[in-house]
């Protein structure tokens, strides 16, 4: 009789019915609900690399949850087993290495805890409550991009199990296909345990930019959005949102970051802070790692959420009426529209050099349309779809993988779209990782 792979196993099991599995099933996005057979709650390497090999034995589908944030819920499987990284939160900084070491289930609140308390800091998530481990393998857009580059860029290692449960570093030195794939491709090669980043002086301290406006000033904001980011500095990450106050109001606004001294940031912003009529407008100095929560508030865990996303061709006069109008139908006071610029440092990678092939100057455009009530899911997901489709015109076909939603990720069209010239490199590694498509929870490349 065969080894019973758990036999092993360290961390906690948990199946229906165990205290603790409603609660670690769940994950951000409140539209997912699923029921994994087994949860098994890992401590490190060996748990995970045995809870896969559990799960191969028995014929069952695999998920791996790092943070849990992703919104299409990938995090989660219906009836198979979940390697649960969750407990694994832990970051260690190298200071004088400028180096830091984050566990599969750490959030970039986490991470930007370690790394400020030494005056450092990579490129994360612009919600603090993202996972390390998801966002950077899948890309990682964030405040310190047009400067240091997306997440994946500052990746130097990672530990990965793989679908045979085995146990591999991969770095430019080791395994370097792995390492290629696994920045940018997803989760479809492994269960990231520990990935370890190049980290950069920030702050703590930086300059905050928080400006809104009445919505019916969109056209004009938008329009100086544009302004300032075309051929804008490096030091300057800024996103442009139409977004809703507590009380429902539509506002539109722009949020970011400049990383500059506070003299060069006050001439970068001046055109800014000259636009009359704003209803909130603070451009001073703000610890980073407050920053990098600010729209935390915008999206509660246990929150619906539905999401769309495509770069835009250009962000045109015509682009931005058609995404203003489409905004004031909004159902949900929840709901935001996001406009985010991709520049500096991203774009100055060649597009062979990881799995992300979005290195050219330009717009993404992202709807997270956000409700609280059930009862109001079947509405705020038709609204949404409909509004995607009127913005079809304007948007090009590349798509950022981490924004694909449930109808998206195991569609091999809008994967391929995500990688672009890429995409038949990663079926090579998928192919020599995880040919049996072991890890198919994902932004899936098939192999």
């Amino acid at each position: 009789m065969a080894a019973d792979p758990l036999a092993t196993f360290h961390g906690a099991l948990l199946r229906p019915g165990d205290s603790g599995y409603e609660e670690a099933r769940r994950v951000h996005n409140g539209m997912i609900d699923k029921r994994p057979a087994l949860i098994a709650r890992c401590g490190d390497a060996g748990d995970a690399a045995a809870a896969i090999a559990y799960a191969r034995a028995h014929e069952l589908e695999i998920s791996v949850r790092g943070g849990g944030h992703n919104v299409a819920g990938t995090a989660v499987t219906d009836g198979g087993v979940m390697v649960d990284l969750a407990g694994l939160r832990q970051v260690d900084v190298d200071r004088e290495a400028r180096n830091a070491r984050a566990q599969g289930g750490a959030t970039w609140g986490v991470m930007d805890s370690a790394t400020q308390a030494n005056g450092l800091a990579v490129t994360g998530g612009m919600i603090s409550s993202t996972g390390v481990a998801g966002l950077t393998l899948g890309g990682g857009l964030g405040w310190l991009m047009g400067r240091y580059g997306l997440s994946c860029d500052n990746l130097r290692a990672a530990e990965v199990v793989t679908a045979d449960s085995r146990v591999l570093r991969a770095s430019e030195e080791e395994n370097t296909d792995l390492f290629w794939a696994i920045r940018g491709g997803g989760g479809n090669f492994g269960a990231a345990i520990e990935l370890e980043f190049h980290v950069h002086p920030v702050g703590p301290v930086v300059t905050a930019i928080q400006a809104s406006f009445p919505v019916e000033r969109a056209p004009e904001v938008l329009a100086l959005y544009r302004e300032l980011t075309t051929d804008g500095p490096d030091d300057l990450t800024m996103n442009a949102a139409l977004l809703h106050t507590p009380e429902g109001e539509q506002l539109v606004g722009i949020l970011g970051c400049h990383l500059g001294g506070q003299a060069q940031a006050k001439r970068d912003l001046a055109p800014l802070r000259r636009l009359r009529g704003a209803v909130a407008l603070d451009l001073g100095p703000s610890e980073y790692r407050i920053v990098n929560s600010l729209l935390d508030v915008n999206y509660p865990r246990g929150a619906l959420n539905y999401w769309k996303s495509r770069f835009l061709r250009a962000l045109s006069d015509d682009a931005i009426a058609q995404i203003v109008a489409s905004f004031r139908t909004a159902p949900s006071p929840r709901t935001t529209f996001v406009i985010e610029n991709l520049h500096g440092a991203v774009t100055r990678v060649p597009v062979e050099a990881t799995a992300v092939p979005h290195r050219q100057p330009g717009y993404n455009f992202l709807m997270t349309s956000v409700w609280d009530a059930p009862a109001a899911s079947a509405g705020n997901v038709a609204w949404t779809r409909g509004v995607f489709e009127a913005i079809h015109p304007f948007v090009a076909e590349p798509r950022y993988s981490n924004y694909l939603d449930a109808d998206e990720v195991a569609d091999v069209d809008p994967v391929r779209d995500s990688y672009g010239p890429n995409y038949e490199r990663l079926v090579e590694v998928k192919r020599a990782y995880d040919p049996d498509n072991v890890f198919r929870l994902n932004q899936n490349v098939k192999p």
